[in-house]
């Protein structure tokens, strides 16, 4: 039976990367990508640690990457020489605004072992939601409600923490409390097959009104007590280290598990035998249920696992991060992890570099008001604007498992 599923998994439109052989770029695809490398590095000489003071070695490669960015674009590589010649614009005017501003300023945001220790913290959430993302759409089941388990997880673990006196019990209630708004999902999208967006939707609107309203009721004006209890913190005998000791050694044990998780979902998906038959239920659910396979079994397992996942981002932003509980604390995290999913090509090591990415924009959004306080509110947007341009690159080049958000009938 697995030798079936393999073959198909391995056909054209599976999703198996060693049967498409090796990736060749074009010469002007290479002449993008080293355009793209230019204008990061405009910027990068103007900062920390090297904080050239001078504007002209920045334009001057920033003027080469928009070049050979306009070489790309002739040459028929469009996407790859657009991005070069934005890269070298942003990194124009990054240099410029960098050389303006006191190295005072400079070395307060772009302290780079800090910098990298608050992308993790940012992206811990937003990794263990896109994972659930995964999980559930390799299924074959979309998941807009990771928005929704991510804002149950938070509340009903810090419930769970306050009631109990344990942040153990906080987090297993948490993750319990996402694990039934995934099986809600799942009753409506596998058994009743329910159109998967609405459902999503729904379920997004429901965890909102509901901790919301049970938050207003158990803690009324006062809010989550302050001494809730809280997921510790790993202490590594780093702090010596250059970098690593700033970055690593005191992130919240969260932080660790979340990586934890990236590689534990690889392993599983695409390494073992209950992997490939998740996979196959969401390649060709019809070929899967040939074999044995039962398609709504999967589908429910997977789909429960997706919302106790990003159940567990939400945990940590409430009794790992914050220690406190607020109404829509999730603010849109659910959304920019479907948009890391989309990003990573619905593989861990690819969203796991996406939430990275989109957590060095927060940790950076942070700090940008040093620049300038009266544009605080705007670069909190950051973002967001990242998660449109990311899912805007990666359009028609990130194709989703074939029976993704196709509602399945047995028999048909």
């Amino acid at each position: 039976m697995s030798t079936v599923i393999a073959d198909h998994l391995r056909s054209p439109g599976g999703d198996d990367a060693a049967a498409r052989g090796p990736r060749t770029y074009s010469r002007e695809k290479w002449l993008g990508i080293a355009g793209i490398a230019l204008g990061l590095l405009a910027f990068f000489i103007a900062i920390p640690p090297f904080t050239v003071r001078s504007v002209a070695p920045s334009f001057v490669l920033a003027l080469a990457a928009v070049a050979l960015g306009v070489l790309a674009i002739r040459g028929g590589e469009k996407r790859v020489g657009w991005g070069a010649v934005v890269a070298g614009i942003v990194g124009a005017v990054g240099a410029y605004a960098a050389t303006r501003s006191g190295v005072g300023n400079l070395e307060i945001v772009v302290s780079w072992g800090a910098l990298a220790a608050s992308m993790l913290r940012y992206a811990t959430p937003l990794t263990f939601a896109a994972l659930g993302g995964l999980v559930s759409e390799r299924s074959g089941v979309v998941n807009i409600g990771l928005e929704g388990a991510i804002l149950m997880g938070a509340f009903f673990a810090a419930l769970g923490a306050d009631k109990t006196d344990s942040w153990v019990l906080g987090l297993v209630i948490g993750i319990a409390a996402g694990g039934v708004l995934g099986l809600l999902h799942a009753i409506f999208c596998v058994s009743l097959r329910a159109d998967q967006i609405v459902t999503g939707t729904a379920l997004n609107f429901i965890a909102l009104g509901l901790t919301g309203y049970l938050y207003i009721d158990t803690y009324g004006d006062l809010g989550t007590p302050d001494d809730l209890p809280q997921i510790p913190d790993v202490t590594l005998p780093i702090a010596s280290v250059p970098f690593l000791g700033d970055a690593l050694a005191n992130q919240n044990l969260m932080v660790w598990l979340s990586l934890l998780a990236v590689l534990a979902v690889f392993v599983v998906i695409f390494k073992t035998g209950l992997g490939l038959r998740l996979r196959s239920v969401g390649e060709n659910p019809k070929a899967a249920e040939t074999v044995g396979i039962s398609v709504y079994k999967t589908r429910y397992y997977a789909v429960i696992a997706s919302g106790a996942l990003a159940a567990a981002g939400g945990a940590f932003l409430s009794i790992g991060f914050v220690n406190s509980f607020t109404q829509n604390m999730s603010a849109g995290r659910g959304f920019i992890a479907l948009a890391a999913l989309i990003f990573g090509r619905w593989r861990p090591g690819g969203l796991l570099a996406a939430t990275l990415l989109f957590g060095v924009s927060s940790a950076l959004a942070q700090r940008l008001p040093a620049f300038n306080e009266s544009t605080a509110t705007l670069l909190q947007a950051l973002p967001y604007v990242l998660t449109l341009i990311a899912v805007a690159g990666v359009v028609g080049r990130s194709v989703p498992p074939a029976a993704d958000g196709v509602p399945y009938k047995k028999g048909e």
